[in-house]
C-alpha cells in the first residue's frame, strides 16, 4: 500500500468500545476513514456518522470488497471468529481487548495473519496512558533501583449487577477479561513474560452471576507484580504502588482520556492526555518525596501506529507475539484460580523469544537475579 492512502476501516460493534473509544479514535488519527459500520442500531450509528454504511452482518462488514481495515469491537466471544473472516478475506485487522477467549484461538490468528501477511493487533490503548508513560520512564532511568513489589489496579464502583453481556455468564466475561488484559499486557510491556502466575477470582457482589473481583500475582525472580480489579471500590487506593531497592512510586487517579471519550468529547484539545494527578516519587530513608512528570497521554498513538504499519513504515504497535503472551498470562491465571496453585504461562521457547523480539521491557535488567 502506499504510504499516503488513505485506508477504508470498517467498525464491527456500535456497543460501548466501538461508540466511546474506537469511532472517536478512527474519526480524528489522519489517513483513516470509517466507512462502515456494523450495528443492530443503525439509527444510533446514523446519529453519530450520517455519512457511513451501516450492515446488521457484522460477517459481512468483516468482508466488505471496500474496506482494508477491520476493527473487531464485539462482545469478546466472537472475536477469533470474526478476525479469522476479515483475515481470510485479506484485510488487516485490529481487535479489542480481550484478543480472544482462549489461548489456541490466540495462536490460531498470530499463525493466520502470517500466512496471510496481514497486520494483526490489539487495541492495548493503556500503554498511551499518562501514568503509564511516567512509570515506564522512571524504570528505563532506574529511578526506583530494583522493583521488588508492585501492585497496579483498576477498580469500579458498581455495586447493582447489570443486564449486559459483560455481567452475564458467557465465554470471555467478568473483570478479568474486561481489566484483566490492560493490567497483563501493561506488566508485561514492563518486566516480561513472568515465571509463575498465582490468582484469585470471586464473584462478590449480590446476584453476581460472574467474577467480579481479582488478585492475580505475577511471580518474577525476586519481585511480585499484584494486578488487581474490582467492581466494589469507591476509590482512594492507588492506581499504582510500585516498591524498589531506592525507593516507591505511588500514582492515584485514572488517566482521563478514557471519562472524556465516554463523555463524547474528541480527542485534539490543548489539554488531551494531561494528568491532574501525577504520581510522586518516595526515596531515601527519610521518604522525601517529589512530583513526578507526567507525559502527555494520547489513544491517538495506537491507530498512527496501525496505519503507518499497514502503509509498512513502522512496526505493528501491538504485536500477534506480544498478544499471545497476553492470553497465555490470562488463561494461567484461570487455571490458577480453579486449581488453587500457581501455574506457568504456556508459552513455547519459540513464543517467548517472539515476544521478546517484539517487546522493549522498560527496566533495563528487569530478569536479573
Amino acid at each position: 500500500m502506499a504510504s499516503s492512502e488513505t485506508l477504508r476501516v470498517a467498525l464491527l460493534g456500535y456497543g460501548f468500545a466501538g461508540k466511546s473509544f474506537h469511532a472517536p479514535l478512527l474519526r480524528t488519527v489522519e489517513g483513516l476513514s470509517l466507512r462502515v459500520v456494523a450495528s443492530s442500531r443503525p439509527e444510533a450509528v446514523h446519529t453519530d456518522l450520517p455519512e457511513v454504511t451501516v450492515l446488521s452482518s457484522a460477517r459481512e462488514a468483516a468482508t466488505h470488497p471496500d474496506v482494508d481495515l477491520v476493527v473487531v469491537a464485539t462482545p469478546n466471544e466472537t472475536h477469533a471468529s470474526l478476525a479469522e473472516a476479515a483475515l481470510r478475506a485479506g484485510k488487516h485487522v485490529v481487535v479489542d481487548k480481550p484478543f480472544t477467549v482462549t489461548l489456541a484461538q490466540a495462536r490460531g490468528l498470530a499463525a493466520l495473519a502470517k500466512e496471510q501477511g496481514r497486520v494483526l493487533s490489539v487495541f492495548q490503548n493503556r500503554r498511551w496512558d499518562s501514568d503509564f508513560l511516567a512509570l515506564k520512564a522512571l524504570l528505563a532511568r532506574g529511578a526506583l533501583g530494583r522493583v521488588t513489589h508492585v501492585e497496579s489496579r483498576f477498580d469500579r464502583f458498581r455495586p447493582e449487577v447489570r443486564s449486559r453481556w459483560r455481567e452475564q455468564p458467557v465465554p470471555g466475561a467478568g473483570i478479568w477479561f474486561d481489566l484483566g488484559p490492560h493490567l497483563v499486557d501493561q506488566a508485561l510491556q514492563l518486566f516480561g513474560v513472568p515465571d509463575t502466575v498465582v490468582a484469585l477470582l470471586s464473584a462478590s457482589r449480590d446476584g453476581s452471576a460472574i467474577e467480579d473481583w481479582s488478585q492475580v500475582t505475577l511471580v518474577y525472580p525476586r519481585r511480585y507484580v499484584v494486578l488487581q480489579a474490582s467492581m466494589l471500590v469507591a476509590g482512594g487506593l492507588p492506581r499504582f504502588a510500585v516498591h524498589g531497592t531506592r525507593g516507591s512510586w505511588l500514582k492515584h487517579g485514572m488517566d482521563a482520556q478514557e471519562r472524556r471519550l465516554v463523555a463524547g468529547e474528541l480527542p485534539g484539545a490543548e489539554d488531551w492526555g494531561t494528568d491532574p494527578s501525577p504520581g510522586r516519587l518516595f526515596t531515601g530513608a527519610a521518604g522525601d518525596s517529589l512530583v513526578t512528570e507526567a507525559p502527555r497521554g494520547d489513544y491517538r498513538l495506537y491507530y498512527a501506529g496501525v496505519r503507518d504499519a499497514v502503509r509498512g513504515l513502522a512496526r505493528n504497535p501491538v504485536t500477534p507475539a506480544q498478544a499471545v503472551a497476553v492470553s497465555s498470562v490470562l488463561e494461567a491465571a484461570l487455571q490458577s484460580a480453579r486449581r488453587g496453585c500457581a501455574r506457568e504461562p504456556d508459552l513455547t521457547p519459540e513464543e517467548r523469544r517472539a515476544f521478546q523480539a517484539d517487546t522493549d521491557v522498560a527496566e533495563a535488567g528487569s530478569r536479573a537475579p
